[in-house]
């Protein structure tokens, strides 16, 4: 099983996850709060040579589904560019929130929109890393806070090869029991790509986004190691940084 963390330090990755003794670690390739176009890494080839494996988070305001031609079409692009940014870098994904719509009403619309994502790629190629879809803590009209409508989602989107990405503290913010978790979700998409294994500050089904190391978070920690060890996929922490090397000693402890 490979266990690493997101990066605090974006100018030298390798050497944080080194560190840390990380397999692997997760990155951005832009401002995450920003529209820029990545830029060639300035330590692209230390990442290319390294043993510790790379998965790129993108920018947190893509929203594919959005019927909102003004962010959607930017989102398409951004979506395309940190995909070629993480193949430069040798990842093994991008992971990309499932986004939102306004209303009920735009949810079909929301979904067709992620499946035009998929089909324009195709039309030149497909992507050049997979596009791994993260389940989401909040928003009634999110594409993927819950597990039906993460069904429906992934009817549409199935097909081209989407994976998917787990992450424990969105899926207790938004409402889903983390008791047989992996099982429900594979039964869904038939895949778990990555697991974001965090802890939560706030109690089930509160719609909050807001990570806790294990020893002070409101989830069990025995079971997330159980998830760890139920979804047979690479483990990326976002926990805080305070207590991050105590959160990884405790998952290499309890699924080793």
């Amino acid at each position: 099983m490979r266990i690493g963390a997101h990066v605090r330090l974006d100018s030298d990755p390798i050497g944080f996850g080194e560190e840390l003794g990380a397999d692997l670690i997760q990155m951005f390739v832009i401002d995450p709060q920003g529209w820029e176009k990545p830029k060639p890494h300035p330590r692209t080839e230390e990442i290319l040579a390294s043993p510790i494996d790379v998965v790129v988070h993108s920018s947190y305001q893509i929203n594919v589904a959005s019927t909102n031609n003004r962010l959607r079409m930017p989102s398409r692009q951004a979506v395309a560019a940190q995909a070629k940014a993480a193949a430069d870098l040798g990842a093994f994904g991008l992971v990309v929130h499932g986004g939102h719509v306004r209303n009920d009403g735009e949810i079909d619309a929301g979904i067709d929109n992620w499946r035009k994502l998929f089909e324009r790629q195709a039309e030149k190629g497909g992507f050049p890393v997979p596009i791994l879809i993260e389940n989401t803590a909040g928003g009634d009209h999110a594409m993927a806070r819950y597990f039906d409508s993460i069904a429906k989602l992934w009817d549409a989107v199935g097909e081209f090869g989407a994976g998917f990405c787990l992450d424990t503290c969105h899926a207790w913010a938004g409402g889903e029991d983390l008791v047989g978790i992996v099982d429900r979700i594979k039964a869904i998409t038939g895949r778990i790509d990555l697991v974001h294994l965090n802890s939560s500050r706030d109690e089930f089904d509160s719609a909050r986004d807001r990570h806790a190391n294990f020893s002070d978070g409101t989830i069990d920690p025995e079971l997330l190691a159980e998830v760890c060890r139920s979804a047979g996929a690479p483990v990326i922490l976002e926990t805080p940084a305070e207590g991050l090397a105590d959160d990884l000693a405790y998952l290499r402890e309890h699924t080793g």
